[in-house]
């Protein structure tokens, strides 16, 4: 029997590891916290609960990080790997901001699940079936930049979420992230800073107009559709040589083909990469050792010099937007934008800049400029 670690105690976690203990082949031997453990008799299996990662690393085969934290979760895996115990995450902010500074000290991967998983599955189905991808799309039901507080404690209360994982979803930071880690993880890149997000509630419409950008530049495309009639899910646009038999085979006359996966169960297929990892499947998907792409730090209000920002992805002060690192080394990324005070003003819109804050030393921010260093 497995033993597999859990860190973090939010959404996911929680689904975790209720799933794991259904499972005759896992034993879960620990979930590491950094709130009071004796004040959290909510969660499931709380007895397991521990405020130390030693205690993971002392009985884990495998350790499961999802606290969706960039910062902790740089420090916790950096240890884990140094012990030679392979790490599966639900943090595609982890990845975009310092996962390629891992990808050769150990076996750390994306899961399963969320959306960029969903389509690194997506991706080696096409593969095997000799179809090329051209674009590598996701599907978004609702946006608005600058959501109202209170709007957002309505659906966070709802959907039993966090306030801050509910505004990054809706402002469009998370999208931009998830695309991030598709662009460079699959060899992809991004047609514009942004993405570009087109309006269609028909998928092969939309999804053709991305593939002839695609075509136009030569290279496979990260982006979405915006439709709250389509499913919640993702979609490859790829093309073929055999014709007649996808014809045949009702997937239309080409040349561009949907191949498309309307689901993404998030914590409950986690275990399809945890199995995948321990049977010697080896990476799903991580950001690869040289990314293109960042996800910088856009400005939702004015901000004024003095201003602090706790935490910049899910705020009300900041959002997202994927951008080339070529052209913004000296940009602030979103995963980095925490515990910020900024020294000088930024208008709404703007990105912020390295020279605009002052920002708290870090195992993460330095090894985010010790991987722009090197592009």
């Amino acid at each position: 029997m497995y033993k597999i670690g859990v860190i973090g105690t939010g959404f996911i976690a929680r689904g975790l590891v209720e799933l794991l203990d259904q499972h005759q082949s896992y034993t879960i031997s620990g979930i590491l916290t950094r709130t009071d453990t004796l004040k959290r008799v909510d969660f499931p299996r709380s007895e397991l609960l521990t405020n130390h990662l030693s205690v993971l690393i002392e009985t884990s085969d495998l350790i499961v990080e999802c606290s969706g934290d960039v910062l902790y979760a740089t420090d916790t895996i950096e240890q884990i790997l140094k012990a030679n115990i392979p790490v599966v995450t639900m943090n595609s902010e982890f990845h975009i901001t310092t996962g390629s500074y891992f990808v050769d000290k150990g076996l750390v991967t994306e899961a399963d699940g969320d959306q960029p998983g969903a389509l690194a599955t997506l991706h080696e189905e096409a593969i095997e079936m000799g179809f090329t991808p051209l674009v590598y799309g996701n599907i978004k039901g609702f946006l608005n930049h600058t959501p109202e507080i209170d709007e957002m404690k309505y659906w966070a209360k709802k959907s039993n979420i966090s306030l801050p994982m509910v505004t990054s979803f809706t402002d469009g930071t998370k999208i931009q992230i998830e695309q991030t880690l598709i662009a460079n993880g699959l060899n992809a890149t991004v047609l514009q800073e942004g993405l570009v997000g087109l309006h269609y509630d028909d998928m092969t419409l939309g999804g053709n107009v991305l593939a002839s950008k695609a075509k136009n530049i030569a290279t496979p495309v990260s982006d979405y559709l915006l439709s709250s009639k389509l499913p919640a899910g993702v979609f490859i646009v790829a093309e073929h040589p055999q014709k007649s038999a996808l014809n045949y085979l009702k997937l239309g006359d080409g040349p561009y083909y949907i191949l498309d996966r309307t689901f993404h169960l998030c914590h409950l297929e986690i275990v399809k990469t945890i199995k995948r990892v321990l049977s010697g499947g080896g990476v799903l998907l991580d950001n690869s050792t040289t990314p293109t792409i960042s996800v910088a730090t856009i400005a939702k209000r004015d901000l004024k010099v003095g201003e602090y920002i706790g935490k910049g992805i899910g705020s009300f002060d900041v959002r997202g937007i994927a951008v080339r690192i070529k052209e913004n080394k000296d940009v602030l990324p979103v995963g980095l934008c925490e515990n910020i005070t900024m020294r000088k003003e930024v208008k709404a819109g703007e990105k912020i800049l390295f020279d605009d804050i002052s920002i708290l030393p870090s195992r993460a921010l330095d090894i985010y400029k010790e991987i722009i260093s090197k592009i």
